[in-house]
């Protein structure tokens, strides 16, 4: 499978739905891949490798059943994303069912991907590994990997700090993979812009929570549409990690967000309010929530970001600063 957007008919629009705690569940990446982009189903959404089975095997059927009711339909590739480590013999079993229903990608979030990337590559899969630093970026190159998904300043989650005119251009210089750029893309103007800078496809989280199919609460969607980036505080207190994290969520549960307790290391909660859970009962958006008003369903946005795309590649080229004396005018 092609994943370069300008050869593959696997994909409507150059757009990963990117993977979300909590949020990114059957529902959500069906639709995705309905709709022509790839959808990520994260491994650690499902409570355990039965139901990690029964997701796969209904995304697969409804996927299927969209295509032969509509044969000229794009359906985009289905990816799985890893998170944590697992038992060897776990980690055998979980992607032994990803090649069975037809998982094309996978998509690593930490450590070492050389064994991973052996693996998949065994049964014809592709891997995406997260990266946030040129280091980073160098060791994925050096295990074998796919594809990068360079997570920049001012996405949601787990962000990078670096800014996109500088991290995509140099992991595009050293790697001939799919280049991947994360972090507060939500218009398809954006998803352009993405392409100029060298990379290859987007890859949007926030935006595809702001939908229907998103497995969140009606309140995590309302605030989602109402709040703002000044809204947001990018801080390693609740998960050791930095992240950026809504403030009417962390008040919600009893935090100031101006005074927030320090975490005692990762996967460590005591510091939190009783039966408090980063991602279920905090909640997470990145910067481009700046140009979210509404939630409508994936078919729908996707709909919307291709309008936008088109638009944005077909904007003419503005003449140099030079070339106009001086002026902002454009070309004819």
């Amino acid at each position: 499978m092609s994943l370069d957007p300008a050869q593959s008919s696997s994909l409507v629009l150059p757009v990963v739905c990117a993977p979300m705690a909590g949020v990114s569940g059957p529902d959500l990446v069906r639709e995705a891949c309905k709709s022509g982009i790839m959808g990520v189903l994260p491994r650690h959404n499902a409570v355990d490798i039965a139901q990690f089975a029964d997701w796969l095997r209904q995304i697969r059927r409804d996927v299927d059943k969209h295509k032969e009711r509509y044969p000229a339909a794009i359906i985009g590739p289905l990816a799985v994303n890893f998170s944590r480590r697992w038992a060897a013999d776990e980690m055998r079993a979980n992607l032994d069912l990803c090649a069975r229903y037809g998982v094309e990608v996978i998509v690593s979030a930490m450590g070492d991907p050389t064994e991973l990337t052996q693996t998949v590559h065994g049964w014809g899969g592709k891997v995406f590994h997260d990266v946030t630093s040129m280091r980073f970026a160098e060791k994925a190159i050096s295990a074998g990997v796919d594809g990068l998904t360079c997570i920049v300043g001012g996405g949601g989650g787990h962000s990078g700090l670096l800014s996109p005119f500088v991290f995509i251009p140099q992991v595009r210089s050293m790697f001939d993979g799919t280049v991947l750029l994360a972090g507060a893309i939500s218009t398809g103007a954006a998803i352009r812009s993405a392409e100029i800078l060298g990379a290859d496809l987007a890859y949007l989280g926030t935006r595809f929570i702001a939908t229907k199919e998103a497995n969140i609460p009606p309140a995590y969607r309302r605030m989602l549409v109402e709040a703002r980036s000044t809204d947001l505080i990018y801080t390693s207190s609740v998960t050791a990690v930095p992240a950026n994290w809504l403030k009417p969520s962390l008040a919600s549960v009893g935090l100031d967000p101006e005074d927030l307790p320090v975490s005692s290391g990762r996967g460590n909660y005591d510091h939190l309010p009783p039966n408090t859970r980063p991602w279920r009962d905090i909640w997470s958006a990145g910067q481009g929530i700046d140009l979210i008003d509404d939630a409508p369903s994936v078919a729908e946005l996707v709909r919307r970001l291709r309008i936008e795309y088109q638009a944005a590649c077909q904007i003419p080229e503005f003449r140099s600063f030079h070339e106009t004396g001086g002026s902002y005018a454009t070309g004819a």
